[in-house]
């Protein structure tokens, strides 16, 4: 028989587990061909890889991780877009 306490545990766990959060991916492409992804929201959450397609999968991976470091989601800034300039060099 389960207390109050290990429901109340138990029904936690789960509710943190199933929460879902969309998350921003930044991507970029290197010199060398590789694609980066970062997100904004998680410090030092990035990964690279060689395709698009490879990107995605590594960075569901890293944004599990750093969750999982963090202990949670806490907003490091609001992401608000990204807009190009021309400027002359």
């Amino acid at each position: 028989m389960y207390t109050t306490s290990k429901i109340h545990s138990l029904l936690l766990n789960y509710t943190k587990k199933s929460m879902k959060k969309e998350f921003n991916v930044m991507i970029e492409r290197d010199p060398e061909g590789y694609y980066i992804g970062s997100v904004p929201e998680l410090k030092g959450c990035h990964t690279q890889a060689k395709s698009l397609d490879e990107l995605m999968k590594r960075m569901q991976e890293a944004i599990e991780l750093c969750l999982e470091v963090e202990d949670g989601f806490e907003a490091v800034n609001d992401f608000v877009g990204v807009q190009k300039i021309v400027v002359e060099v």
